[in-house]
């Protein structure tokens, strides 16, 4: 692919996350396309990676990408983000919390003949976690008045 045909299937697809829009983001992918990602591991083909993109903004209705560059070598793409969201849907079969989060994350996609054909989703899962109040932070001991 050319870098001007990458850029194009890069902007469809930010258009696509700004309208929420789980079809129109699977429809990028190939059908043996590989979603790897921390909030649920391996998923595998456009009606999986589908599935995904459902969850995640049935989850967070006000999801956003605040921020992103893109990094383009060959075939590869580096999308270096910023993410929003609020967890007024309930993310994981939890119920909401209707706390926010922010944090960075970079994904990284393998392109090839017009598609994606492999994203691997790199972000401080846990960290989230935290923020939508799903997990709670035990405070370190004070190392001057540990026993």
């Amino acid at each position: 692919m050319t870098r001007e045909e990458i850029e194009l299937l890069f902007a469809r697809r930010r258009d696509a996350v700004a309208r929420l829009d789980a079809p129109a983001l699977a429809s990028l992918h190939s059908e043996r396309s590989v979603v790897d990602s921390p909030a649920g591991g391996t998923h595998t083909g456009r009606e999986a990676i589908e599935q995904v993109y459902r969850a995640w903004f049935a989850a967070f209705p006000d999801f956003k990408v605040l921020s992103e560059q893109l990094v383009l070598e060959g075939d590869t793409v580096a999308a270096v983000m910023t993410m929003a969201g609020t967890d007024v849907g309930g993310f994981m079969g939890l119920p909401p919390t209707g706390r926010h989060f922010q944090f960075p994350g970079v994904f990284v996609f393998t392109v090839e003949n017009g598609e994606i054909v492999r994203e691997q989703r790199i972000y401080d899962f846990t960290g989230m976690l935290v923020q939508i109040g799903v997990l709670k932070v035990k405070p370190a001991k004070d190392p001057q008045h540990a026993n």
